[in-house]
């Protein structure tokens, strides 16, 4: 049970989260009628005020995925698969690739410098370790350093946990995909990845490498 000052605080939250992720909106508008879109836009909002009603209790590491991220996806896509399934699958394959693949570009561009090659990779382990970490409700093989190259199975991730939870687990293979926008074509350094939780495999096993 929430409080009156708690309700508030959560109404501006899931606001300023949903302000942020209009790109969905508009990219429903585009599709159908824009009043049915504000409609599912409101149920969105709806959903993603109960998530973070019912999820209040989660650590500052797990909260910087899922507020940021598994709620806020989730609730978007829930509110619009009540509509049409297939339509909401599309939307959220769409906007998240073309985010990541922004993303991807803007890597892309530093890593035509030979020097931001080796800094990204000397990145993986530290950032690794805090975003990824069991603060941030993962579980991970870290393999020991190599030169040129980084290691890391994911055993347990939160992508999976609560969107599986929510009722949409369908969803997860979306954000695996977005590592793949994001760092599969970068100059100089090979991504691969194997395996996803999200896809139904046991781990996510990450490798990044310098090819030149």
């Amino acid at each position: 049970m929430v409080t009156k000052k708690e309700a508030q605080k959560l109404k501006k939250k899931t606001y300023k989260t949903l302000k942020e992720k209009e790109m969905f909106l508009e990219e429903l508008k585009s599709r159908m009628d824009p009043g049915e879109a504000e409609k599912i836009w409101k149920n969105a909002h709806k959903r993603l005020y109960r998530a973070y009603a019912e999820h209040g209790d989660l650590p500052k590491g797990v909260r910087m995925h899922t507020d940021s991220f598994i709620f806020p996806a989730a609730a978007i896509y829930l509110a619009m698969k009540e509509k049409d399934a297939d339509l909401a699958f599309e939307v959220m394959k769409k906007k998240m690739a073309e985010k990541s693949q922004s993303m991807g570009s803007m890597l892309s561009k530093k890593c035509e410098r030979v020097w931001f090659r080796k800094f990204f990779l000397a990145l993986w382990g530290p950032i690794s370790r805090h975003m990824f970490g069991e603060s941030s409700g993962f579980c991970n093989v870290f393999y020991p350093k190599e030169k040129g190259g980084f290691r890391m199975d994911i055993t347990a991730c939160p992508y999976h946990k609560y969107l599986t939870e929510l009722g949409c687990p369908e969803i997860n293979i979306l954000f695996c995909e977005n590592d793949v926008y994001s760092y599969g074509n970068l100059p100089g350094l090979k991504f691969t990845r194997t395996k996803t939780i999200g896809a139904g495999d046991e781990i996510c096993d990450f490798r990044m490498e310098l090819t030149k």
